[in-house]
């Protein structure tokens, strides 16, 4: 059986959606984000599947306004932001269907810095 529902994919922003900057830059009101190799594309594929988008990241909580401006600014669409993600290692837990015929949680590391332009989710 393939799940039929929508998926949920978590993306962490700096190093994966955008290039990874000193957070004194991106604190900065002048900071503009310089997306990655299929930033925008694959978001609007996701968005298209009618996949919920998760964006994370290390920024703190009081960044906020500033983080979605930044986001905007280069056209970067999702469904919810949370913030204050430390810099450790991230964790999915999730559990596994009665039928157990399919994964229901799987992590992709990517190298910073290159982009989700590849990804196939």
């Amino acid at each position: 059986m393939i799940e039929q529902r929508p998926k949920t994919i978590i993306c962490d922003i700096d190093g994966t959606l955008v290039k990874h900057v000193s957070p004194l830059e991106t604190a900065k009101p002048t900071y503009k984000m310089e997306l990655l190799p299929g930033t925008t594309e694959k978001l609007a594929e996701w968005d298209v599947k009618g996949y919920n988008i998760i964006l994370i990241s290390g920024r703190r909580e009081g960044s906020r306004k500033e983080t979605e401006r930044q986001l905007a600014e280069v056209g970067i669409i999702y469904d919810k932001l949370i913030l204050g993600i430390g810099g450790g290692t991230r964790v999915l837990l999730n559990d596994k269907k009665p039928a157990g015929t399919y994964e229901t949680a799987l992590a992709y590391n990517l190298t910073r810095n290159k982009g989700i332009g590849g990804l196939d989710i």
